[in-house]
Protein backbone atom coordinates (compact mmCIF):
# COMPACT_ATOMS: atom_id res chain seq x y z
CA UNK A 1 0.00 0.00 0.00
CA UNK A 2 2.80 2.43 0.84
CA UNK A 3 4.06 4.47 -2.10
CA UNK A 4 7.42 6.27 -2.36
CA UNK A 5 5.69 9.02 -4.32
CA UNK A 6 3.98 11.80 -2.39
CA UNK A 7 0.39 11.85 -3.62
CA UNK A 8 -1.72 14.85 -4.67
CA UNK A 9 -4.36 16.09 -2.26
CA UNK A 10 -7.90 17.29 -2.77
CA UNK A 11 -8.07 20.25 -0.40
CA UNK A 12 -11.53 21.59 -1.24
CA UNK A 13 -14.79 20.42 -2.76
CA UNK A 14 -17.95 22.41 -3.44
CA UNK A 15 -21.25 21.89 -5.22
CA UNK A 16 -23.77 24.20 -6.85
CA UNK A 17 -27.38 23.72 -7.96
CA UNK A 18 -29.60 25.87 -10.19
CA UNK A 19 -32.27 28.01 -8.58
CA UNK A 20 -35.35 26.18 -9.87
CA UNK A 21 -36.43 23.33 -7.59
CA UNK A 22 -39.04 20.91 -8.89
CA UNK A 23 -40.90 18.15 -7.11
CA UNK A 24 -41.16 14.76 -8.73
CA UNK A 25 -44.95 15.13 -8.78
CA UNK A 26 -44.55 18.34 -10.83
CA UNK A 27 -42.44 16.60 -13.47
CA UNK A 28 -44.88 13.71 -13.51
CA UNK A 29 -47.68 16.18 -14.18
CA UNK A 30 -45.70 17.67 -17.08
CA UNK A 31 -45.28 14.20 -18.60
CA UNK A 32 -48.98 13.49 -18.21
CA UNK A 33 -49.86 16.71 -20.03
CA UNK A 34 -47.40 16.20 -22.89
CA UNK A 35 -47.80 12.47 -23.38
CA UNK A 36 -51.45 11.92 -22.48
CA UNK A 37 -52.15 9.81 -25.57
CA UNK A 38 -49.21 7.49 -25.03
CA UNK A 39 -49.91 7.14 -21.31
CA UNK A 40 -53.56 6.39 -21.95
CA UNK A 41 -52.49 3.47 -24.15
CA UNK A 42 -49.79 2.34 -21.71
CA UNK A 43 -50.70 3.68 -18.24
CA UNK A 44 -47.96 1.65 -16.52
CA UNK A 45 -45.32 3.95 -18.04
CA UNK A 46 -46.14 6.81 -15.68
CA UNK A 47 -45.10 4.63 -12.74
CA UNK A 48 -41.44 5.23 -13.60
CA UNK A 49 -41.76 8.48 -11.64
CA UNK A 50 -42.81 6.64 -8.49
CA UNK A 51 -40.18 3.93 -8.90
CA UNK A 52 -37.35 6.50 -9.21
CA UNK A 53 -37.46 7.29 -5.45
CA UNK A 54 -36.72 10.95 -6.14
CA UNK A 55 -38.43 13.76 -4.22
CA UNK A 56 -36.87 16.94 -5.60
CA UNK A 57 -34.50 18.09 -8.33
CA UNK A 58 -32.84 21.31 -9.45
CA UNK A 59 -33.14 22.51 -13.05
CA UNK A 60 -31.77 25.54 -14.87
CA UNK A 61 -35.08 26.77 -16.33
CA UNK A 62 -38.65 26.98 -15.01
CA UNK A 63 -40.66 23.83 -15.56
CA UNK A 64 -43.00 25.76 -17.86
CA UNK A 65 -40.07 26.11 -20.30
CA UNK A 66 -40.58 22.45 -21.22
CA UNK A 67 -44.23 22.95 -22.20
CA UNK A 68 -43.07 24.05 -25.64
CA UNK A 69 -40.68 22.30 -28.05
CA UNK A 70 -37.20 23.75 -28.51
CA UNK A 71 -34.61 23.18 -31.22
CA UNK A 72 -31.16 21.81 -30.48
CA UNK A 73 -29.79 25.29 -31.06
CA UNK A 74 -32.14 26.83 -28.51
CA UNK A 75 -31.30 24.17 -25.94
CA UNK A 76 -27.59 24.56 -26.54
CA UNK A 77 -27.74 28.36 -26.25
CA UNK A 78 -29.44 27.86 -22.89
CA UNK A 79 -26.73 25.37 -21.92
CA UNK A 80 -23.91 27.82 -22.67
CA UNK A 81 -25.52 30.64 -20.68
CA UNK A 82 -26.43 28.63 -17.59
CA UNK A 83 -23.32 26.45 -17.61
CA UNK A 84 -21.15 29.55 -17.24
CA UNK A 85 -23.08 30.80 -14.21
CA UNK A 86 -23.12 27.41 -12.49
CA UNK A 87 -19.46 26.66 -13.26
CA UNK A 88 -18.41 29.99 -11.77
CA UNK A 89 -20.49 29.39 -8.65
CA UNK A 90 -19.09 25.92 -7.98
CA UNK A 91 -15.55 26.88 -8.95
CA UNK A 92 -15.47 30.01 -6.79
CA UNK A 93 -16.88 28.18 -3.77
CA UNK A 94 -14.17 25.54 -4.08
CA UNK A 95 -11.43 28.15 -4.41
CA UNK A 96 -12.76 30.08 -1.42
CA UNK A 97 -12.70 26.93 0.70
CA UNK A 98 -9.12 26.30 -0.37
CA UNK A 99 -8.06 29.88 0.38
CA UNK A 100 -7.10 30.44 -3.26
CA UNK A 101 -7.93 32.91 -6.03
CA UNK A 102 -8.58 32.21 -9.68
CA UNK A 103 -5.15 33.62 -10.50
CA UNK A 104 -3.59 30.89 -8.35
CA UNK A 105 -4.92 28.13 -10.60
CA UNK A 106 -2.36 26.56 -12.92
CA UNK A 107 -4.60 24.06 -14.71
CA UNK A 108 -8.36 23.69 -15.07
CA UNK A 109 -10.09 20.42 -15.99
CA UNK A 110 -13.68 20.83 -17.17
CA UNK A 111 -16.04 17.88 -17.69
CA UNK A 112 -19.50 17.99 -19.28
CA UNK A 113 -21.58 15.97 -21.77
CA UNK A 114 -24.92 17.77 -21.99
CA UNK A 115 -24.06 20.67 -24.28
CA UNK A 116 -21.56 21.77 -26.89
CA UNK A 117 -19.42 24.89 -26.54
CA UNK A 118 -16.39 26.05 -28.52
CA UNK A 119 -14.68 27.91 -26.93
CA UNK A 120 -15.36 25.53 -24.08
CA UNK A 121 -16.96 26.67 -20.84
CA UNK A 122 -13.77 27.00 -18.80
CA UNK A 123 -12.41 29.40 -21.45
CA UNK A 124 -15.61 31.44 -21.40
CA UNK A 125 -15.44 31.95 -17.62
CA UNK A 126 -11.72 32.74 -17.53
CA UNK A 127 -12.27 36.48 -17.16
CA UNK A 128 -14.89 36.19 -14.45
CA UNK A 129 -12.76 33.66 -12.54
CA UNK A 130 -9.59 35.75 -13.04
CA UNK A 131 -7.60 32.85 -14.50
CA UNK A 132 -4.10 33.75 -15.67
CA UNK A 133 -3.43 33.96 -19.39
CA UNK A 134 -0.97 31.05 -19.13
CA UNK A 135 -3.49 28.68 -17.52
CA UNK A 136 -3.59 25.20 -19.02
CA UNK A 137 -7.00 23.78 -19.92
CA UNK A 138 -8.35 20.28 -20.37
CA UNK A 139 -11.99 20.23 -21.46
CA UNK A 140 -13.44 16.68 -21.57
CA UNK A 141 -16.69 15.73 -23.31
CA UNK A 142 -18.57 12.44 -23.65
CA UNK A 143 -17.88 10.60 -20.39
CA UNK A 144 -21.41 11.07 -19.07
CA UNK A 145 -21.99 9.75 -15.56
CA UNK A 146 -18.39 8.56 -15.32
CA UNK A 147 -17.04 12.06 -15.89
CA UNK A 148 -16.91 13.14 -12.25
CA UNK A 149 -14.62 10.29 -11.27
CA UNK A 150 -12.56 10.33 -14.47
CA UNK A 151 -12.12 14.11 -14.27
CA UNK A 152 -10.81 13.85 -10.71
CA UNK A 153 -8.37 11.19 -11.92
CA UNK A 154 -7.13 13.53 -14.67
CA UNK A 155 -6.70 16.35 -12.13
CA UNK A 156 -4.66 13.98 -9.97
CA UNK A 157 -2.42 13.09 -12.91
CA UNK A 158 -1.68 16.77 -13.58
CA UNK A 159 -0.80 17.35 -9.92
CA UNK A 160 1.26 14.16 -9.81
CA UNK A 161 3.30 15.21 -12.84
CA UNK A 162 3.83 18.69 -11.38
CA UNK A 163 3.97 18.66 -7.56
CA UNK A 164 3.70 22.48 -7.53
CA UNK A 165 0.44 22.56 -9.51
CA UNK A 166 -2.90 23.87 -8.28
CA UNK A 167 -5.65 22.24 -10.34
CA UNK A 168 -9.30 23.28 -10.44
CA UNK A 169 -11.63 20.51 -11.59
CA UNK A 170 -15.23 21.32 -12.55
CA UNK A 171 -17.91 18.78 -13.49
CA UNK A 172 -21.15 20.29 -14.78
CA UNK A 173 -24.26 18.92 -16.42
CA UNK A 174 -27.59 20.43 -17.46
CA UNK A 175 -29.34 17.13 -18.11
CA UNK A 176 -32.81 18.67 -18.05
CA UNK A 177 -32.11 20.42 -21.36
CA UNK A 178 -31.89 17.04 -23.10
CA UNK A 179 -35.60 16.41 -22.48
CA UNK A 180 -37.38 15.68 -25.76
CA UNK A 181 -40.78 17.37 -26.01
CA UNK A 182 -42.16 15.12 -28.75
CA UNK A 183 -40.49 11.83 -27.85
CA UNK A 184 -43.04 9.39 -26.41
CA UNK A 185 -40.55 6.56 -25.94
CA UNK A 186 -40.05 4.85 -22.60
CA UNK A 187 -36.42 5.98 -22.52
CA UNK A 188 -37.47 9.64 -22.66
CA UNK A 189 -39.91 9.12 -19.81
CA UNK A 190 -37.27 7.31 -17.74
CA UNK A 191 -34.83 10.16 -18.39
CA UNK A 192 -37.50 12.69 -17.38
CA UNK A 193 -38.00 10.80 -14.12
CA UNK A 194 -34.27 10.78 -13.28
CA UNK A 195 -32.26 13.61 -14.80
CA UNK A 196 -31.39 16.90 -13.15
CA UNK A 197 -28.83 19.72 -13.25
CA UNK A 198 -25.85 20.52 -11.05
CA UNK A 199 -22.15 21.28 -10.82
CA UNK A 200 -19.27 20.38 -8.54
CA UNK A 201 -15.72 21.67 -8.28
CA UNK A 202 -12.64 20.36 -6.54
CA UNK A 203 -9.21 21.83 -5.89
CA UNK A 204 -6.43 19.27 -6.27
CA UNK A 205 -2.86 20.26 -5.46
CA UNK A 206 0.54 18.67 -5.89
CA UNK A 207 2.53 17.36 -2.94
CA UNK A 208 4.74 20.48 -2.78
CA UNK A 209 1.81 22.91 -2.41
CA UNK A 210 1.16 24.17 1.10
CA UNK A 211 -2.46 25.00 1.91
CA UNK A 212 -3.11 28.66 2.63
CA UNK A 213 -5.77 28.07 5.28
CA UNK A 214 -6.93 25.09 7.35
CA UNK A 215 -9.32 23.05 5.18
CA UNK A 216 -12.70 23.29 6.97
CA UNK A 217 -14.06 19.96 5.79
CA UNK A 218 -10.93 17.86 5.85
CA UNK A 219 -8.82 16.82 2.92
CA UNK A 220 -8.05 13.54 1.20
CA UNK A 221 -5.13 12.19 -0.74
CA UNK A 222 -5.98 11.10 -4.27
CA UNK A 223 -3.77 8.05 -4.42
CA UNK A 224 -4.77 5.97 -7.46
CA UNK A 225 -7.23 5.61 -10.32
CA UNK A 226 -8.27 3.06 -12.91
CA UNK A 227 -10.38 2.92 -16.05
CA UNK A 228 -11.98 -0.06 -17.75
CA UNK A 229 -13.40 0.13 -21.27
CA UNK A 230 -15.44 -2.92 -22.25
CA UNK A 231 -15.43 -3.77 -25.93
CA UNK A 232 -18.59 -4.25 -27.98
CA UNK A 233 -20.66 -2.21 -25.54
CA UNK A 234 -21.04 1.20 -27.21
CA UNK A 235 -24.82 0.79 -27.36
CA UNK A 236 -25.23 0.46 -23.58
CA UNK A 237 -25.24 4.18 -22.74
CA UNK A 238 -24.83 7.49 -24.52
CA UNK A 239 -26.59 10.02 -26.76
CA UNK A 240 -28.20 9.82 -30.16
CA UNK A 241 -28.04 13.24 -31.83
CA UNK A 242 -30.45 14.79 -34.33
CA UNK A 243 -31.87 18.22 -35.10
CA UNK A 244 -33.93 18.10 -31.88
CA UNK A 245 -30.89 17.53 -29.69
CA UNK A 246 -29.58 14.74 -27.50
CA UNK A 247 -31.68 11.60 -27.09
CA UNK A 248 -30.62 9.41 -24.19
CA UNK A 249 -29.46 5.86 -24.76
CA UNK A 250 -29.34 3.46 -21.85
CA UNK A 251 -29.79 -0.27 -21.86
CA UNK A 252 -32.19 -1.94 -19.46
CA UNK A 253 -29.34 -4.38 -18.82
CA UNK A 254 -27.19 -1.80 -16.99
CA UNK A 255 -27.94 -3.19 -13.48
CA UNK A 256 -27.01 -6.72 -14.58
CA UNK A 257 -23.86 -5.40 -16.26
CA UNK A 258 -22.92 -3.67 -12.99
CA UNK A 259 -23.37 -6.91 -11.05
CA UNK A 260 -21.41 -8.97 -13.56
CA UNK A 261 -18.53 -6.66 -14.46
CA UNK A 262 -17.94 -4.07 -11.77
CA UNK A 263 -16.77 -6.47 -9.06
CA UNK A 264 -14.05 -8.16 -11.14
CA UNK A 265 -12.79 -4.77 -12.39
CA UNK A 266 -12.64 -3.42 -8.86
CA UNK A 267 -10.84 -6.45 -7.47
CA UNK A 268 -8.26 -6.32 -10.28
CA UNK A 269 -7.64 -2.62 -9.55
CA UNK A 270 -7.26 -3.18 -5.82
CA UNK A 271 -4.95 -6.15 -6.28
CA UNK A 272 -2.45 -3.88 -8.04
CA UNK A 273 -2.35 -1.92 -4.78
CA UNK A 274 -2.16 -4.99 -2.55
CA UNK A 275 -5.71 -4.38 -1.33
CA UNK A 276 -9.01 -6.21 -1.05
CA UNK A 277 -12.56 -4.90 -1.14
CA UNK A 278 -12.72 -5.40 2.62
CA UNK A 279 -9.94 -2.80 3.01
CA UNK A 280 -12.20 -0.04 1.65
CA UNK A 281 -13.93 1.78 4.49
CA UNK A 282 -16.22 3.98 2.38
CA UNK A 283 -17.96 3.52 -0.98
CA UNK A 284 -18.62 6.76 -2.85
CA UNK A 285 -20.67 5.67 -5.84
CA UNK A 286 -22.60 7.43 -8.57
CA UNK A 287 -26.35 7.39 -7.79
CA UNK A 288 -27.56 6.55 -11.26
CA UNK A 289 -30.86 5.11 -10.07
CA UNK A 290 -32.41 2.82 -7.49
CA UNK A 291 -31.71 -0.39 -9.42
CA UNK A 292 -28.16 0.69 -10.17
CA UNK A 293 -27.49 1.38 -6.48
CA UNK A 294 -28.75 -2.08 -5.59
CA UNK A 295 -26.42 -3.55 -8.18
CA UNK A 296 -23.53 -1.49 -6.78
CA UNK A 297 -24.18 -2.84 -3.28
CA UNK A 298 -24.01 -6.39 -4.61
CA UNK A 299 -20.99 -5.86 -6.86
CA UNK A 300 -19.01 -3.94 -4.22
CA UNK A 301 -19.87 -6.42 -1.47
CA UNK A 302 -21.17 -3.74 0.87
CA UNK A 303 -24.20 -3.30 3.08
CA UNK A 304 -27.04 -1.17 1.77
CA UNK A 305 -26.45 1.43 4.51
CA UNK A 306 -22.96 2.04 3.13
CA UNK A 307 -24.62 3.74 0.16
CA UNK A 308 -26.98 5.98 2.14
CA UNK A 309 -25.27 9.20 1.03
CA UNK A 310 -25.71 8.14 -2.59
CA UNK A 311 -29.39 7.35 -2.00
CA UNK A 312 -29.87 10.72 -0.28
CA UNK A 313 -28.30 12.60 -3.19
CA UNK A 314 -30.51 10.70 -5.62
CA UNK A 315 -33.62 11.49 -3.57
CA UNK A 316 -32.84 15.20 -3.15
CA UNK A 317 -31.09 15.98 -6.46
CA UNK A 318 -31.86 13.22 -8.94
CA UNK A 319 -29.25 11.93 -11.37
CA UNK A 320 -27.07 14.89 -12.40
CA UNK A 321 -24.66 12.69 -14.37
CA UNK A 322 -20.98 13.62 -13.84
CA UNK A 323 -21.27 15.87 -10.73
CA UNK A 324 -23.41 13.36 -8.80
CA UNK A 325 -20.54 11.34 -7.39
CA UNK A 326 -18.91 14.53 -6.13
CA UNK A 327 -22.16 15.53 -4.40
CA UNK A 328 -21.94 12.17 -2.61
CA UNK A 329 -18.29 12.73 -1.68
CA UNK A 330 -19.14 16.18 -0.31
CA UNK A 331 -21.50 14.53 2.18
CA UNK A 332 -18.82 12.12 3.31
CA UNK A 333 -16.39 15.00 3.86
CA UNK A 334 -18.97 17.20 5.58
CA UNK A 335 -19.73 14.42 8.07
CA UNK A 336 -16.00 13.84 8.64
CA UNK A 337 -16.53 10.13 8.02
CA UNK A 338 -13.27 9.55 6.15
CA UNK A 339 -10.79 9.40 9.00
CA UNK A 340 -6.99 9.74 8.56
CA UNK A 341 -5.62 6.60 6.94
CA UNK A 342 -9.03 5.26 5.93
CA UNK A 343 -9.64 4.41 2.28
CA UNK A 344 -12.61 5.53 0.20
CA UNK A 345 -13.45 4.36 -3.28
CA UNK A 346 -15.17 6.54 -5.88
CA UNK A 347 -16.91 4.53 -8.60
CA UNK A 348 -19.00 5.44 -11.63
CA UNK A 349 -20.03 3.97 -14.96
CA UNK A 350 -20.42 5.78 -18.25
CA UNK A 351 -20.61 5.62 -22.03
CA UNK A 352 -18.08 3.41 -23.67
CA UNK A 353 -19.28 1.29 -21.80
CA UNK A 354 -16.77 1.97 -19.03
CA UNK A 355 -16.05 2.05 -15.33
CA UNK A 356 -13.98 4.66 -13.51
CA UNK A 357 -12.40 4.30 -10.07
CA UNK A 358 -10.53 6.74 -7.85
CA UNK A 359 -8.99 5.67 -4.56
CA UNK A 360 -8.87 8.25 -1.77
CA UNK A 361 -7.16 8.20 1.61
CA UNK A 362 -8.11 10.33 4.57
CA UNK A 363 -5.41 12.84 5.47
CA UNK A 364 -4.50 14.09 8.92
Amino acid sequence: MASPIAQPRMIALATASPAFVVRQSDVQGLAQRLFSGTLAAAPALIKVFDHARIDTRHVCVPLTWFDEPHTFGEKNDRYIIDAQHLACEAGQKALDRAGLRGSDVDHVVFVSSTGIATPSIEARIAGVMDFRSDIRRTPIWGLGCAGGVAGLARAREVALADPTARVLFIALELCSLTFQHGDTSKRNLVAASLFADGAAAAVVVGADVATAIPVPRGEVRVIASASTLWRDSVDVMGWEVDCEGLHVVFSQDIPSIVRARLGPSLRAFLETRGLRVADIAHMVVHPGGVKVLRAYAEALECESDALRHARDVLREHGNMSSPSCLFVLERFLASLQIQPGELALMAALGPGFCSEFVLLEGAA
